[in-house]
């Protein structure tokens, strides 16, 4: 029996609030800091602003159209945030995920503004030999929005000066194990940087490193 379109659309709302949940008691992101979204029709569904995540309900997630409106008079107010995610689906029309944390190491390292340089392989992960960090600007702007949307068009991942992290992927469980990923090699890398400067290694292996990952783990099968 085909799923209707409420159904998909419940099922997708009801994604994006484990999405959240798992985001905030894994400890990626405290209290009610940040946010999470899915493409959906054009536009996107996004967490609302200010609700604990263990209170918001598949009603209360937002939908947000691709020109920044919200229809229906009785919607919540969405994730104040919201302009970066509808700019990370325009700079990325290949993914369908975007989530936001204030993780603990990816912010010191974003307050330090030190980008992830190659210091390890799996930096790979976010697409390429760094993960950049994007300038800072003030929460919820166009500027902020322009900022993150440059630091994603060619990576799956950025830090986000004085702020935290974000990740994409092609899908919110994708998406989630990106910002864990970058969470751990953030760690990582603050850690190795307390015993002086880190070894990167170079442009060539990191390309060779990313040829490898496109057929990594289950990635050659079918």
């Amino acid at each position: 029996m085909a799923v209707g379109a409420k159904e998909k659309e419940a099922a997708a709302r009801r994604a994006v609030i484990d999405t959240a949940r798992a985001m905030s008691r894994s400890g990626l992101s405290p209290g009610r800091s940040g946010n999470v979204s899915c493409r959906w029709k054009g536009g996107m569904l996004i967490t609302p602003t200010g609700m604990a995540y263990d209170a918001v309900r598949p009603r209360d997630i937002v939908f947000v159209n691709g020109d920044g409106a919200v229809p229906g008079k009785k919607s919540r107010k969405p994730s104040s945030e919201w302009r970066f995610h509808l700019a990370a689906y325009r700079a990325r029309p290949d993914m369908h995920a975007v989530v936001h944390t204030h993780s603990l190491y990816a912010t010191v390292l974003a307050c330090a503004h030190k980008p992830i340089p190659a210091f390890h392989y799996m930096v790979a992960v976010a697409g390429g030999n760094n993960i950049p960090l994007a300038p800072y600007d003030t929460f919820g702007t166009e500027a902020l929005a322009e900022h993150v949307a440059n630091g994603l068009a060619q990576r799956n991942a950025c830090l986000m000066a004085n702020h935290g992290q974000i990740a994409i992927g092609t899908s919110l469980a994708s998406a989630l194990e990106l910002a864990h990923e970058v969470e751990v090699l953030a760690e990582q890398y603050a850690k190795v940087l307390t015993l002086g400067e880190a070894n990167i290694l170079p442009d060539e292996e990191m390309a060779r490193v990313l040829e490898r990952f496109k057929t990594y783990g289950q990635r050659a099968q079918g």
